[in-house]
Order: C-alpha cells, then sequence, then structure tokens
C-alpha cells in the first residue's frame, strides 16, 4: 500500500505534540489531513498553523468527531486517561474504518514503570470498545513527540505495528514510510501490549542516560 491510498487521515487529539508532529510529517509527505481537537476552534488553530508553515499542503482543523467523520483512517493521539471518552465522543464516524492508536499505557507518576492496562492493553481495551465494525491497529508508540516536530529531521527508530488484520497494518505501515520511519508487522493486536511497555523501557533509558534520543531498531531484515 502506498500513502496516496490512503485517503483522508484524521489525527484525533492532533493538537498535542505527538499528533501535531505526525501531522505535519504526513501533510509534507501529500497526505490529506484534519486536525480533531475537543475545541473545534483549537483544532482549526493548530492546522493553520502547519499550514502557515507548510505552504501547499492539505491540512484542516475542526473538532474531534468531526474530523473523524471526514477522514478515511482515524489516528487516536490522547492519554490513555481521556482514550474511552473520547472513543465514545467519535464512535459514529468509525464505522468500517482503521482506527490506528498510538496510545501507550503511561500510567501514575513515574512514567518510566510499565504499569499494563486493565484490559491487557490500551489498544485492546480500544478494540473492544469500539466493536467488530471497526479494525484497531496499534502504532508510533516508542517514537519521541520531539522527533516529529522536526519534520527534517532523521528519525532513529522503527515503528512496530500490531493488529489481527494484515491489510489494516498495512495502513500503519505506510503511515510510518509517509513519515520517515519504517513500519514493521509486529503481529497480532494483543502485541500491542509489548509495544506500550516498551515507551516506559525507552523513558526510563533516556531518563538514566540523559538523552531523549532512545528508540527501537530491529534487526535482520532487509532494508
Amino acid at each position: 500500500m502506498q500513502a496516496q491510498d490512503l485517503g483522508t487521515v484524521a489525527v484525533i487529539g492532533g493538537t498535542g505534540a505527538e499528533g501535531s508532529g505526525l501531522a505535519r510529517r504526513w501533510a509534507q509527505a501529500g497526505l490529506h489531513v484534519v486536525i480533531g481537537s475537543r475545541r473545534h476552534e483549537k483544532g482549526a488553530q493548530v492546522a493553520a498553523e502547519l499550514s502557515a508553515q507548510l505552504p501547499g499542503a492539505h491540512i484542516s482543523g475542526t473538532d474531534n468527531l468531526s474530523a473523524a467523520q471526514q477522514a478515511d483512517v482515524v489516528v487516536l493521539s490522547v492519554p490513555y486517561e481521556s482514550q474511552t471518552a473520547i472513543l465514545q465522543s467519535i464512535q459514529p464516524a468509525l464505522s468500517g474504518k482503521v482506527l490506528v492508536t498510538i496510545v501507550a499505557t503511561l500510567l501514575g507518576e513515574k512514567k518510566g514503570r510499565y504499569t499494563p492496562a486493565p484490559g491487557g492493553s490500551a489498544a485492546m481495551e480500544a478494540q473492544r470498545q469500539v466493536g467488530d465494525e471497526v479494525t484497531v491497529v496499534a502504532a508510533f508508540q516508542n517514537v519521541g513527540a520531539h522527533h516529529l516536530q522536526d519534520a527534517r529531521a532523521a528519525i532513529d527508530c522503527d515503528v512496530l505495528v500490531c493488529g489481527d488484520k494484515r491489510s489494516a497494518r498495512n495502513v500503519a505501515v505506510a503511515l510510518a514510510e509517509a513519515a520517515g520511519m519504517r513500519g514493521i508487522h509486529a503481529g497480532a493486536l494483543q502485541n500491542a501490549a509489548v509495544a506500550e511497555g516498551l515507551t516506559a523501557v525507552l523513558i526510563s533509558i533516556n531518563a538514566i542516560y540523559k538523552t531523549r534520543d532512545a528508540g527501537i531498531r530491529i534487526t535482520g531484515l532487509p532494508m
């Protein structure tokens, strides 16, 4: 699958650092991107700021539900604590679509200590909530938001993609490539618990070594 085959991509919670960073890279790659926010005004504001920096890019902004309604692919970029409520608010617009969640379960005050989600992983909880009419894929949990904000920077990190349908994983792999990274098929959605846990591991590594650049690379595969 090529990036141009994806159609319109909505980034729910796209006004945050990670969501807006991905939106910037996808728009720069030529994708049509809709920034979603709790408030229409905030989504429109961030979209206008990105558009000013990327002349000719196709970026718009609105509220989360409207963004999801306009999209062919929906990307969920919100804190774990907000996931349930936001999914409930956009549920009417998700049927038949791929939902790519970048949510990681960073619970408690110490983000460098992994705490499993009660339902196994944030991605598994999302799939149960949205039902069988929506295909959930987990990706981008291990990419630092500050890297995404610089659209010219090379990101030294692979993207682990977990999902029960290969066709849906192909969507996230194409999104990874459009953002300048390598997407790796990492198996079933159940494996998302491992990818989410690695986020806490990377936070700890960055703190110990006083850097922000730790990432995941999968060796032994053709580049």
